[in-house]
């Protein structure tokens, strides 16, 4: 019995990622639409280029979140912290010490990634992208 139950437990949070992984994509696609109008009917709109790219890099984080909410691995969660991170080196470029603590967290997370997770479970994340195409 309690097998079952865990059974219909794992079943629902599942479907429950799912259903907000796709209500996240919703949204980014209507923040991109909202930014490509943006783009033709705002006055200057391109001379303020850090505007741009900070909502098209958060726009790509989370449609990075929500694949890592569809395929939930130790490989996706690193994938998401190095996007989001890279994208506060790119935002926030001013301080330059917060930049070089990011590029060193960058580094570890990708020695995490070639240490610390098995070639297994990469290819098994490999063929689950493959399967989701």
């Amino acid at each position: 019995m309690t097998k079952k139950i865990n059974k219909i437990l794992r079943l629902a949070i599942h479907v429950i990622e799912h259903i907000i992984a796709t209500m996240t994509v919703a949204v980014l696609l209507a923040l991109l639409g909202f930014e490509i109008f943006k783009m033709f009917t705002q006055e200057g709109y391109f001379l303020a280029a850090d505007t741009f790219l900070r909502n098209m890099l958060t726009i790509v984080v989370g449609l990075e979140f929500a694949r890592m909410l569809i395929n939930l691995t130790p490989a996706n969660t690193l994938e998401v912290l190095i996007v989001a991170i890279s994208r506060h080196v790119i935002i926030n470029h001013e301080d330059y010490i917060g930049n070089i603590a990011c590029v060193l967290c960058i580094a570890g997370l990708f020695a995490i990634r070639k240490f610390l997770i098995s070639r297994k479970e990469e290819k098994k994340e490999d063929t689950n992208d493959n399967i989701n195409k």
